[in-house]
């Protein structure tokens, strides 16, 4: 495993156990890229509810009380899990939950609009809180100088993963349809492989990856005690403000990010004229990217520093709006989508790398439960948005992808304030916990 060096790991942190970290990016990306992204979204908008003017409000909104369900679950959920030292427990259950339910996906044939609104809710909350869960291990293994190229590790392995898995549901869909089968036969097919590479590739962080916290004697451990304990730390916001500009900075750009997650396959099919198998090849070169993205920008922002870092993507961001609304070719939208994929990977390690640095080693899971609260708030709000703004107007996506780039501009100015070493003296300097 040359692939992870020694030198970026806290003492006593094996190598072989980043790997096992980092194989959750690996596991759980098949479910954002294959259903959230590139085959189950245009599925539910063209088929399931049969490209009615409400379907991809009635997307966007299932994923919004998704998201709204995080919000008000995960903090109080991190600070329970950080109490009684049961990051790992959580990890294993919301796994089995979100492979579930992905693989209940299988079951939704056109017009069946409740089902699939009720499973991807069900599947992306057990997401949602396993993406926060494994991210609150990053400093526990990553020395801090090192934070962003071992968060970079993981978001690359993990669009790996998320093109294989892709590669695999594409293969099978260019056979299918060779033998003339429709959506409804084979994207169910394409569900069941996601949720068993999900589950396969999860096993590796489930048996290597170590519990390091210690129950916390002495300490309600319920679930009243965990609230409070959140309220106290928003009491202590000005400790912490730093991070709190972080959250807000975090809130308004991932709103963007979470359009392109969610309405990239659907902009390029319904607007730009992208056949599926299309489609699904644009999105796996723009993992491709992504990739290379994460990669690169993890050693980068270690050596620049995580602001500007997250600067330079924010800017990308805003061009990949603008060449997307004013694409009127396939050749033009793959522009848009190459800049998309550099910045996506970038852009997500860069922020989960700078909560790991503001965030107190005493109340990791907490507070990257609240980093998951400004991430689930930015996803309501850019695909809701989205989605609203198309039915509005008459399905005119190119101006809701418009709107789409000032989340960008507002997360840049949000950033100017954070300084990160001054908030990284605040989190070693936190007040106790109470």
């Amino acid at each position: 495993m040359a692939f992870f060096s020694t030198d970026a790991l806290n003492p006593g942190v094996r190598k072989r156990e980043v790997f096992g970290w980092a194989m959750y990016d690996f596991a759980n990306s098949g479910y954002t890229t294959v259903v959230l992204t590139a085959v189950f979204a245009a599925y539910f908008v063209g088929a399931v509810a049969d490209g009615a003017d409400w379907a991809t409000f009635a997307w966007t909104a299932a994923l919004s009380v998704s998201h709204l369900i995080v919000m008000f679950t995960m903090p109080a959920l991190g600070a329970w899990a950080d109490r009684n030292a049961a990051k790992k427990r959580l990890l294993m259950l919301t796994t089995v939950g979100c492979v579930a339910c992905t693989a209940g996906l299988a079951l939704v044939q056109p017009g069946a609009v409740a089902l699939g609104v009720l499973l991807i809710i069900a599947s992306n909350v057990c997401f949602a809180w396993g993406e926060s869960l494994v991210a609150a291990f990053l400093p526990e293994l990553a020395r801090p100088q090192a934070m962003g190229r071992v968060s970079g590790w993981g978001w690359s392995l993990g669009y790996v993963g998320g093109m294989l898995t892709l590669g695999l549901c594409l293969g099978y869909v260019l056979w299918a349809q060779a033998q003339g089968q429709k959506g409804a036969q084979f994207v169910p097919v394409t569900m069941i492989v996601t949720a068993a590479m999900f589950g396969l590739a999860s096993l590796f962080t489930l048996g290597l990856l170590r519990e390091r916290a210690e129950p916390q004697p002495g300490r309600e451990g319920g679930w009243r005690a965990s609230l409070r304990q959140l309220l106290a730390t928003f009491r202590q916001a000005r400790h912490y403000r730093d991070f709190m500009w972080l959250l807000a900075c975090t809130a308004a750009y991932q709103g963007g990010v979470a359009v392109a997650v969610a309405l990239a396959a659907i902009y390029a099919e319904q607007v730009i004229g992208f056949a599926q198998q299309e489609t699904m090849v644009l999105i796996f070169v723009l993992n491709l990217a992504a990739m290379a993205g994460a990669f690169a920008f993890g050693y980068g922002q270690d050596r620049l520093g995580h602001k500007l870092a997250l600067s330079l993507t924010l800017l990308g961001w805003i061009a990949t709006c603008i060449i997307a609304a004013l694409s009127t070719t396939k050749g033009q939208f793959w522009w848009a989508a190459a800049i998309a994929g550099l910045c996506m990977g970038s852009s997500q390690s860069a922020g989960r790398a700078m909560a790991g640095m503001l965030a107190p080693p005493a109340q990791l899971a907490e507070f990257f439960g609240l980093w998951t609260f400004a991430t689930r708030v930015a996803s309501i709000v850019g695909p809701l948005s989205y989605g609203a703004i198309t039915w509005m107007t008459g399905g005119n996506q190119r101006l809701a992808i418009v709107s789409t780039a000032l989340m960008f501009v507002v997360g840049l100015a949000l950033l100017l304030p954070i300084d990160m070493r001054r908030g990284r003296d605040a989190a070693l300097t936190a007040p106790p916990a109470r």
